[in-house]
């Protein structure tokens, strides 16, 4: 199991990619129980991120409408490896992945 903070950054990158997320998929897709997506959410909202929970068959949680990820941090080796595939990916020798760069 990944740890708190992995988990977090997780659930906030599912809860942007799409609209709404019913709780049992959140759960499945993170590989935890559905009692930990509750206490997950419960931390987003601790930290700031407006979570809402719909009830009802159609429910689950959503992001409130212009919520945003935080910005992405890089260690060193980090940045030299994005930087390098990056490159790599501009010159055309990439396999086929400048689109994804």
């Amino acid at each position: 199991m990944p740890t708190t903070s992995a988990r977090l950054l997780a659930l906030l990158s599912l809860l942007q990619s799409r609209r709404d997320w019913p709780g049992g998929v959140l759960a499945e897709r993170l590989g935890i129980s559905l009692r930990t997506v509750r206490r997950d959410v419960d931390r987003l909202r601790d930290l700031g991120y407006p979570v809402a929970a719909v009830k009802g068959p159609d429910g689950g949680y959503r992001l409130a409408a212009g919520t945003v990820l935080p910005p992405l941090l890089f260690d060193d080796d980090q940045a030299v490896a994005l930087t390098v595939a990056l490159q790599v990916a501009a010159t055309g020798a990439d396999g086929g992945l400048a689109d994804d760069a």
